[in-house]
C-alpha cells in the first residue's frame, strides 16, 4: 500500500532525538511491505526561537529537503506563534501547503494518509486525503489530548476537526475515553513498539553492591529542559536517597542518537521517570528490553503492565526512593516483564488490520 505519512515530529538532520516514534512507525510500515513518503511540516522560526522547548532544537535552520533513513523528506514551512496564539493563523498557513505537497509527489498517488500529531499538521493531512478520495488515520502521542482539547485557541478547532477523521489512534489505552470525549468518532489502541535492536536486548539484571554504600547510577530518560518531565522531582529523589546513605550519580538523555540511549539504558542502575503526563512512557518498555528495572510515579500505561513495587504511591521525593530501594533489592532474574502487545510483531499486526481497505 502506498500510505503518506505526516507529522510536525519527525527526526532532523541537526536533531535526531527528535520524534524517534514516527521514524520508529515509517520503518515499521516499511518493514510490513509499505511504500510510505514523509512529509515534516515546520514552523518558520528564528535560531533563538529553538530554546523555547528542546524539541525545537534543529528546526530553525532544517533543510526543506533532507534525508532519513534513505529516504526523501518533504519539509514545508507554516506560520506558527509561540504558545500556540493566533491559532487561525496556523491553521491557515499549514493547509496552504498543498500545493507544494502534491507537486512533490508528483504521480504518486497515496492509499492512506496516516498523521502523527494532529495540531496544526492534520488539517493538512485531511486536505490531502480528500483531494485523493482516501482514508485519513490520526495518531495521537499525548500533546492533542492532554493539553491541545483544553487550549483556549486550539481546543475549539481540535474539537471540530476529530470527527472529520476517519479513524483516530490513540498509543495509549488510558486514552481511548478521552478520544471519544474530545469528539473522536471511531478510535483504536495501538501502542508503540518497542525498537531496541538485538545487540542491546538483555535479560533483566539485578542490582549487586553493598547496600547503601556502592554507588548507583540512576538514569533519567529525557532531556531536563522539557518541563512535564520533571527533572527537579529526580533531583530530589536522588537528594534522598543521599540522605539514606547511598552514593548517587545522575545521567540524563538530551539530543543523543538512539544507540547512545540504548547504551546508557544498559549500564544504568535504574531508570527513573518523573513525568507529570506521558503517553507510554516508551522510555519505560525500552529500558526493560536493555535489561534495566524501572521506578516510576504512576503515569500513562505504567500501571497496566509494571509491577506494583515499580511504582510509587506518591509524586513526592520519599515515595519514590523507597521505590528504588524495592527496585534495586529484588531479584530480576528470569523475570520477562515486556507486555506482549508492545512487541514489533503485535503492533505490526495491528496496524496491517487497520489498513485494510
Amino acid at each position: 500500500m502506498r500510505i503518506l505519512l505526516l507529522s510536525g515530529m519527525h527526526p532532523l538532520p541537526t536533531n535526531v532525538a527528535r520524534g524517534t516514534f514516527v521514524a520508529d512507525h515509517v520503518r515499521l510500515l516499511r518493514d510490513l511491505g509499505h511504500d510510505v513518503r514523509v512529509v515534516n511540516p515546520l514552523p518558520r522560526m528564528l535560531r533563538y526561537h529553538e530554546t523555547r522547548r528542546s524539541t525545537l532544537t534543529g528546526v530553525a535552520k532544517a533543510p526543506q529537503r533532507f534525508d532519513f533513513d534513505g529516504s526523501d523528506v518533504l519539509s514545508p514551512r507554516y506560520v506558527g506563534r509561540s504558545s500556540h496564539a493566533s491559532a487561525w493563523i496556523s491553521a491557515s498557513s499549514v493547509t496552504r501547503r498543498l500545493g507544494q505537497v502534491r507537486g512533490w509527489l508528483g504521480e504518486w498517488r497515496p492509499e492512506a494518509v496516516v498523521v502523527h500529531g494532529l495540531w496544526p499538521v492534520a488539517l493538512l493531512a485531511r486536505r490531502l486525503a480528500t483531494d485523493y478520495g482516501v482514508r485519513c488515520l490520526g495518531v495521537v502521542h499525548g500533546w492533542d489530548l492532554d493539553v491541545g482539547v483544553d487550549h483556549p485557541q486550539v481546543g475549539p478547532r481540535l474539537r471540530r476537526f476529530l470527527p472529520s477523521l476517519d479513524h483516530l489512534v490513540v498509543v495509549g489505552e488510558h486514552m481511548v475515553d478521552p478520544a471519544q470525549h474530545a469528539g473522536a468518532a471511531s478510535v483504536s489502541w495501538i501502542p508503540c513498539h518497542v525498537p531496541v535492536e538485538k545487540d542491546w536486548r538483555r535479560a533483566m539484571r539485578s542490582w549487586r553492591g553493598r547496600w547503601r554504600r556502592d554507588p548507583i547510577d540512576l538514569l533519567f530518560p529525557s532531556d531536563p529542559r522539557r518541563p512535564e518531565k520533571d527533572h527537579w522531582l529526580a533531583l530530589q529523589t536522588g537528594q534522598e536517597l543521599e540522605r539514606r546513605g547511598w552514593v548517587v550519580g545522575m545521567t540524563t538523555l538530551r539530543q543523543q542518537p538512539r544507540t547512545i540511549v540504548w547504551d546508557r539504558m544498559m549500564v544504568a542502575s535504574l531508570t527513573l521517570i518523573t513525568s507529570s503526563r506521558e503517553a507510554g512512557p516508551l522510555v519505560a518498555k525500552e529500558s526493560i528490553a536493555c535489561g534495566t528495572p524501572v521506578a516510576a510515579v504512576r503515569v500513562g500505561d505504567l500501571e497496566r503492565w509494571l509491577p506494583e513495587r515499580c511504582l510509587a504511591k506518591a509524586r513526592e521525593p520519599t515515595a519514590l526512593a523507597d521505590v528504588c530501594e524495592a527496585v534495586l533489592e529484588h531479584d530480576w532474574t528470569n523475570e520477562d516483564l515486556l507486555p506482549a502487545w508492545s512487541r514489533v510483531d503485535a503492533v505490526g499486526a495491528a496496524w496491517t488490520q487497520l489498513l485494510k481497505p
